[in-house]
Parts: structure tokens; C-alpha cells; sequence
């Protein structure tokens, strides 16, 4: 592992979020237990401190105006953006600071501030979810990928929301250290395993609030420890010790779905992680529990209105353009 030290400015400002700025920070800590050398340094515009989206006050290291050339520039997000315009002063410290950066990454609504410096233009890069398409609108010269985890256009980073920069953070730790080290430092973190940047935000079962009943996140449980199991209606009361009546009354009333579209969502994105994997389609199909391949291309045409090949593809397309 390389001794050189390598800088990592993170700016930020008030209003950022926390999460956006410590758990990337905590990667780079932890990959510094295991031999690497970043030397982390909080900046603000005017070197002031900063309160954070929850209170929080963040003591900063000095000015941007002052910052060496960094290795890494961070701009982490904040619940102020979109909902207002980024200021002149942040948009020009982020500015100066990546034309002196060796690479420069954003977490969550951190790309609004690297869209207010022309950084996105002609980019790739993709931001959280619900503001995807606010980004695609005020900066309509860059290709906005709503539906990955992270975004990598040559030097240029961009991440989804919050847990999304630790994966972001342990792309870059590979980058610089290689697998084993990016493994051990998820590994000591107790986080996923560093969720591939293609791979999509979106999660089924977790895009609505999860169900308040134990009977209904029960069926959560067994549909993902088991997906090609029996779930019909009669089956699955059977497992819950429910009337079939009960709990279609209870999906219903709360998820205001049926059962048998629920367990298909939750399918569904298992069988996109397959996809993710390299599986097949007709693999994936059988793996996660549909009866063929065509009844798993009428979900995806109905979701995401192309097919399960086509998703992989762009899957994979995503994952050749980060390894450029």
C-alpha cells in the first residue's frame, strides 16, 4: 500500500446534511486503520464553522480560499437543496477547489452545488431519487441516472442519497487500495458489502413505509428467505395463522395492495439483484420465484417499461463506464 498521503477535502456548509459527511469520512478513517493515508480536512467558504441539518455544529480545518490542491474533493448534500438556489460563494469555493482537485465527488444533493459550477455539463451523474428529476431540469446538458447508486464520468463522482456516499466512499478506497482492503473496511463497518454504483436505488419492499402489522412483515421475511415458495393466498394465511379474509383485509387497509401484487414487488427486486449478478434472465426468473420468463418481462415492461435483458445491459453498461 502506498505511503503517500492522500487529501481529502470535504466542504461544507450550513445545512449539510451529517450522514453525507461522516460516513464517507469513517471509510476513509477506517481505511487508514488498515494502512492507507488520508488526511481528512473539513473546509467552509469562509472557514467559519457550520451547523448541520440537524443542529449539529461542525468545526472546520480553515477556508477553501486556503486548501492545497486536494486528491479528493467531497461535496457532500443537504436538505436546502433544491429547495433553494446554491449560493455564489459555495458555488465558487467548489469551483476553485476542483480545478485544484485530483478528482471531485458528490453525495446526494451535493450535485446540485457541482451543477451550479458547470462541473455537470455533458456528465453523467445521478443524485437521490426524489430530486433526480430536479437536477435533469435545472441542468439539462447533463444525463442524469436516477436509478444508481453512484455515478462515475471520468474524474467526476456523484452519489444518491446519504448511505449511498459510504458506498461511493468505498468505491474510492478501491480505486486507490484495490478489493481487500475496500472488503475489510466494509467488513469492519458492518455495511453492505459495497453496492456496485450501477446497481439501483430502489428497493421494492422498502419503497413505501414498512408494514406496521407483524403478520404483513412476516411475509416480507419469508418471501425473501425463500422467494420460489408457495405464497398463495390460502398457503401464506396457512404460515401467518390468519383467515384468508384477514389478511386481505389488512393489505388492504394498509399497503392498500393485494397480496399477490405485494410478493410479486417483492420478486421483483430480487430478481433484479440476480440481474445484477450476472444471471441470466430466465435464471433470475426462476430464482426469485416467477413461474417463467415472460411473466417476469410483463412486471419489468410494466415498471420499468423495458425488459429484463435490457436492464442488464444497461446494468452492465453502467458498470464498464466506472471501470474506465
Amino acid at each position: 500500500m502506498s505511503s503517500t498521503p492522500h487529501r481529502v477535502a470535504i466542504l461544507v456548509y450550513d445545512g449539510v446534511k451529517l450522514l453525507d459527511v461522516v460516513g464517507p469520512a469513517e471509510v476513509f478513517g477506517e481505511a487508514n486503520l488498515l494502512g492507507a493515508d488520508y488526511r481528512i480536512t473539513l473546509l467552509s467558504t469562509t472557514g467559519a464553522d457550520i451547523t448541520s441539518s440537524v443542529g449539529m455544529r461542525i468545526a472546520v480545518d480553515g477556508s477553501a480560499a486556503t486548501q492545497t490542491a486536494p486528491d479528493t474533493l467531497l461535496v457532500p448534500g443537504g436538505a436546502i437543496y433544491p429547495r433553494t438556489p446554491v449560493t455564489r460563494d459555495l458555488a465558487e469555493a467548489t469551483s476553485s477547489l476542483a480545478a485544484r482537485a485530483g478528482r471531485v465527488a458528490s453525495v446526494c444533493s451535493g450535485a446540485f452545488v457541482l451543477g451550479a459550477t458547470g462541473l455537470l455539463d455533458g456528465r453523467r451523474a445521478t443524485t437521490h431519487w426524489k430530486i433526480a428529476g430536479e437536477l435533469a431540469d435545472r441542468h439539462p446538458k447533463t444525463r442524469v441516472e436516477p436509478d444508481a447508486i453512484y455515478v462515475r464520468d471520468g474524474t467526476l463522482y456523484t452519489s444518491a442519497g446519504v448511505t449511498a456516499g459510504i458506498d461511493l466512499a468505498l468505491a474510492l478506497v478501491e480505486e486507490d487500495h484495490g478489493p481487500d482492503v475496500s472488503r475489510e473496511v466494509a467488513r469492519s463497518l458492518v455495511v453492505y458489502l459495497q453496492r456496485a454504483g450501477g446497481q439501483s436505488q430502489f428497493s421494492a419492499p422498502l419503497q413505501g413505509s414498512p408494514p406496521r402489522s407483524p403478520a404483513l412483515r412476516r411475509v416480507v421475511d419469508l418471501v425473501t428467505a425463500d422467494p420460489a415458495g408457495d405464497y398463495s393466498l390460502a398457503a401464506l394465511a396457512g404460515r401467518l395463522n390468519v383467515s384468508t379474509r384477514h389478511l386481505t383485509r389488512l393489505f388492504r387497509d394498509e399497503l392498500d395492495t393485494t397480496p399477490a401484487r405485494y410478493i410479486e414487488s417483492i420478486r421483483f427486486d430480487i430478481a433484479k439483484s440476480f440481474l445484477h449478478q450476472g444471471h441470466t434472465a430466465t435464471r433470475a426468473a426462476a430464482m426469485a420465484g416467477f413461474p417463467s420468463y415472460e411473466s417476469l418481462r410483463r412486471v419489468f415492461t410494466r415498471e420499468l417499461s423495458i425488459s429484463p435483458a435490457a436492464y442488464q445491459r444497461r446494468f452492465a453498461t453502467a458498470r464498464r463506464e466506472q471501470a474506465k
